[in-house]
């Protein structure tokens, strides 16, 4: 009975410390992410509900980063929501700075642009200002917009 449930335990530990190890792992891309959803729910100055929930409609379905918490995602959100709030320039520095961390990481730095192109149409209005935020996130990575009908 004693081996059994240390068979488990050891199983649970294995368990918690691969999230734990996945979550360290991923939180560049995480973060990335929401800085790119941000820039492009902000290029029009409104950030609209169906940005947002199109944003963690994504996130909770990714397989890399389903394991965040929902809270932390938000908390990441508002934090580049409001350097856009307190200077438009300031927010957009800050956020690519932080896009810019997937440079040279090209199946990441790809599926973060198509996110950005999704939140851009989730309102069903990819207009110039978000494809043009979207093409400076390019830019960022050194991609070519034009692999994204940009």
């Amino acid at each position: 009975m004693a081996l059994e449930w240390l068979k488990q335990r050891y199983a649970e530990v294995t368990a918690n410390l691969k999230t734990e190890v996945s979550k360290i792992k991923n939180k560049t891309f995480l973060e990335s992410v929401v800085a790119g959803c941000t820039l492009v729910a902000h290029a029009d100055g409104v950030v609209r509900p169906e940005e947002k929930q199109k944003m963690m409609g994504f996130l909770r379905n990714s397989d890399v980063l389903s394991v965040f918490d929902v809270q932390e995602v938000i908390a990441i959100f508002d934090k580049y929501s409001k350097q856009f709030e307190f200077d438009h320039q300031i927010g957009q520095a800050s956020a690519l700075q932080v896009v810019a961390k997937l440079k040279g990481k090209d199946s990441e730095s790809r599926l973060m642009v198509r996110v950005c192109c999704a939140i851009g149409a989730a309102d069903g209005n990819f207009d110039d200002q978000e494809k043009a935020v979207v093409r400076a996130i390019c830019n960022e990575l050194g991609l070519n917009a034009k692999d994204f009908d940009l």
